[in-house]
């Protein structure tokens, strides 16, 4: 039997009202979040979203059938070579299989275009040995969970130096994601530090703080993204500027927290519970984390969910334009680069498909963090 977060159950069995009623009252306050959260369908579909994306990060490596940087040189800009479980005739195929290909030259720009060859059916092998590669960086392996072993095979086609999209999207996403984890945690933990310290402590340093803050939120944030990231030296290598993103990011997206946090101490430093703490002689530091913020814990959970959808963007804007993340290393932004013009688009459109992932990946963030909002006071209607 479902219970309902917002109110004791009251409509029960007899036999089993009792045990409900006793349930809810002795329940934590994760678990009511929990029987609230589950409620929201949005969100459950954002978790699942989600979900699939961290078994993408952490499997990257088996996932894709190819490095970033290999290249099939006799399939440049080719087609996507979707799987297919039912052929040309109509035949159902219990393994799914793609079809070859064959090129043709274009009569009117005489470039060499790539079609499907129906004739020719390529059943596809799961758990296969391939490419070599190191799980990880650190174990060495050459298992790819779907593919071809005599031939490569591209579902979404390849760019214009003949490498895998499909491949590279699966890295991107890593790169991306734990962009948006790095960030959203380096900034989690300056707004919880530079927040309590103003709400908790006032005075000179909570107006100077947030003088601070107003300071950095009235810069345009597009022209502070490519100030900084235009001072990156273009030598350093493709690590140092990875980390060097992340904290620039980190660096602007702390203040909205900041000024959240403050807000709750400034509310609750007077509390019975924090005068009791003073009195029996607690330290600033453990009244501040033993006590005021696990008060406003869902809020600072709520808020955290909210804010990976702005550092993938920023990350992905910044890559985008050019001043984010360069080549060789691949992230959404970057592989987006590939389509910023409408003749692009419209030639080779599977070069957008990474645009559907950042979208996908938004909106589940998004949905998720409605459902925390939602599930944040599980005693409101």
């Amino acid at each position: 039997m479902t219970i309902d977060a917002a109110a004791p159950p009251t409509q029960t069995k007899r036999g089993r009202k009792d045990v409900d009623v006793n349930r809810y009252y002795t329940a934590t306050q994760f678990q009511l979040i929990w029987w609230r959260f589950r409620k929201h369908r949005l969100a459950m579909i954002g978790s699942v979203v989600l979900a699939f994306y961290l078994i993408v990060v952490v499997f990257a490596e088996i996932i894709a059938p190819y490095g970033t940087q290999t290249r099939n040189s006799k399939y440049l800009l080719g087609q996507p070579q979707p799987p297919r479980f039912v052929d040309s005739e109509g035949n159902f195929h219990l393994r799914p299989f793609v079809y070859g290909s064959k090129t043709t030259r274009n009569k009117e720009t005489l470039r060499m275009e790539f079609s499907q060859d129906t004739s020719v059916i390529l059943p596809l092998s799961f758990f296969y040995e391939g490419e070599p590669y190191k799980l990880w960086g650190l174990i060495p392996m050459n298992i790819h969970l779907v593919g071809l072993p005599d031939e490569m095979v591209h579902f979404m086609g390849t760019d214009e130096l003949g490498r895998d999209l499909f491949s590279r999207l699966i890295y991107g996403t890593r790169v991306s994601l734990s962009i948006g984890v790095l960030g959203v945690l380096i900034s989690f933990i300056l707004g919880l530090v530079i927040g309590g310290i103003s709400g908790y402590w006032g005075g000179w340093l909570d107006y100077f703080i947030q003088r601070l803050i107003e300071f950095i939120r009235s810069i345009p944030t597009l022209p502070l993204w490519m100030a900084l990231s235009a001072a990156f030296p273009k030598e350093w290598p493709a690590l140092r500027i990875y980390f060097a993103i992340t904290i620039l990011l980190s660096l602007i997206g702390w203040t909205n927290l900041a000024r959240r946090v403050r807000g709750k101490l400034l509310s609750l430093r007077s509390e019975d519970f924090v005068v009791a703490a003073v009195i029996a002689g607690s330290s600033d530091f453990r009244i501040i984390t033993r006590h005021l913020l696990p008060s406003f814990l869902s809020y600072i959970i709520v808020d955290l969910s909210v804010s990976f959808p702005y550092m993938i963007l920023g990350e992905t804007a910044l890559s985008f334009v050019g001043l984010g993340l360069r080549p060789p290393i691949v992230s959404w932004g970057t592989l987006l680069q590939a389509s910023q013009n409408i003749r692009t688009i419209s030639q080779h459109p599977w070069l957008f498909l990474p645009a559907i992932f950042v979208i996908l990946a938004v909106l589940a963030f998004s949905f998720v963090g409605d459902g925390l909002r939602d599930a944040a006071d599980p005693y409101s209607r």
